[in-house]
């Protein structure tokens, strides 16, 4: 079983964090976001921190303890820093450019790919085959470069696509004479 949910989930100072009808809302400025705390799970906020305890012993009150435990910790975790994911265009021609509020990619389609950047995202491409998205919430960051992603996917026999930064890529051997 899993230590994670044990943990107390610190709250640093300028966070502010209320628990009301199962909503854990957590702002810090104008940066907000709400978390929908399983009904499986005791909620305790105080000045030290956020602490989750669970309300039965059921398999699956144990494996939603945990899960809620990262994920409120990677909530408050991006009010102190960005999340960020680096993506790697690998293919001859393929490139991409931010635009306004668009990342416009070329992918060896012949159309351009015009991608709208959701609010609280930002996306630069410091060169026409890097692109780099950050934002302050995680799984936000994840979506967007999911999403980025899934227009070209890494081809196991040259290795061409969106790549994401540090991800093995099988590749195959080709067709032997």
């Amino acid at each position: 079983m899993s230590r994670v949910g044990k943990h107390v989930i610190p709250v640093p100072n300028g966070v502010v964090v209320s628990f009301k009808n199962g909503v854990l809302d957590i702002s810090k400025g104008n940066v907000k976001d709400q978390y929908n705390v399983p009904p499986c799970l005791n909620t305790e906020v105080s000045d030290g921190g956020i602490k989750f305890t669970p309300a039965n012993n059921d398999r699956h009150t144990a494996s939603m303890w945990g899960t809620t435990q990262r994920n409120v910790s990677n909530i408050i975790a991006g009010f102190g820093k960005d999340f960020t994911v680096t993506l790697k265009l690998s293919g001859v021609g393929y490139k991409a450019s931010v635009r306004g509020k668009q990342v416009v990619m070329q992918l060896g389609f012949s159309h351009d790919i015009n991608y709208d950047i959701p609010e609280g995202i930002t996306v630069t491409c410091t060169d026409p085959t890097t692109i780099v998205v950050s934002g302050k919430l995680k799984n936000a960051v994840g979506d967007v470069a999911a999403d980025l992603r899934r227009y070209r996917k890494p081809e196991p026999y040259k290795g061409k696509g969106v790549i994401r930064q540090g991800e093995f890529v099988y590749r195959k051997e080709g067709k032997k004479k």
